[in-house]
């Protein structure tokens, strides 16, 4: 018996590792996050159980020793477990504590890696995390409560000089801002907040540090700050399965722009 933690990686199923397909088609059940795309669950089998585990906004918390247990009661249960996990299981998804808890109790765990939306999202609206000259490198952060921005060092995050890519974080958006700011980030640096990205429901909105609590793109989103994220032009991630393409642009005022199916780029 063996349970596979599988990233699902960031809502498109075109973007699912073979490695991930394969075992989705002969999972005996797959126990799966709220925000895995529905493309990615449609190609599980008709019949094979499916297990939502995902919190909510304002549903209680689900405590993960929960989770632990209910993943240890179908690793008695079925020989091929899949722990569906939005994202790569490893990337602010809590995989450790889960395969620890399965290791301690005898499972056999394996991991399969997915496309975090930390990347994806930001090449999906057209925007590099590195580029020669502009930035040298990127950090990822998560700000999903009160709790975690209390954990970051923000005032030594504002001294990089590189991209910051914040994760679950635009509840918490104001308060970012302001402590970038602080820090000596310049509150005209730019920023795109890129909502359900590969999805059909994907948003882009450019905005700058300054202006990003006024932001309205809703969560589940990825908040880019530095000065990539001032790019406009670049390629833009088309899906063969999106007949549409919708991307916003905030710069005091706002456009859409569309590009069809089966294009190769587009203008964000």
């Amino acid at each position: 018996m063996t349970v596979y933690l599988v990233g699902a990686g960031p809502g498109d199923p075109d973007l699912l590792t073979m490695r991930a397909a394969r075992l989705l088609g002969r999972a005996d059940v797959v126990i799966h996050d709220r925000l895995v795309g529905s493309g990615v669950l449609d190609l599980i089998p008709s019949g094979t159980p499916l297990v939502d585990v995902g919190k909510r906004p304002g549903d209680p918390r689900r405590a993960q020793a929960d989770l632990n247990a209910l993943l240890l009661h179908y690793a008695a249960l079925y020989e091929v477990v899949v722990r569906l996990k939005g994202g790569d299981p490893y990337v602010f998804g809590r995989g450790g504590e889960e395969a620890f808890a399965l290791l301690d109790a005898g499972h056999r765990v394996e991991v399969v890696p997915g496309l975090s939306s930390a990347i994806a999202a930001p090449a999906a609206a057209g925007i590099p995390l590195t580029h020669r000259g502009r930035s040298h490198g990127f950090t990822v952060v998560t700000a999903a409560s009160a709790h975690d921005v209390a954990g970051v060092d923000w005032l030594a995050l504002a001294q990089l000089d590189h991209t910051l890519v914040v994760l679950m974080g635009v509840r918490l958006a104001p308060h970012i801002a302001t402590v970038l700011i602080a820090g000596g980030r310049s509150p005209d640096e730019p920023v795109a907040v890129i909502g359900s990205a590969t999805t059909a429901c994907q948003q882009v909105e450019r905005t700058t540090l300054a202006r990003l609590a006024q932001v309205r793109v809703p969560a589940p989103a990825t908040i880019v700050i530095g000065d990539v994220a001032g790019f406009e032009g670049l390629p833009v991630w088309q899906s063969d399965h999106l007949t549409t393409h919708h991307l916003t642009t905030h710069h005091g005022t706002s456009h859409h722009s569309t590009a069809h199916h089966g294009a190769l780029g587009g203008t964000a």
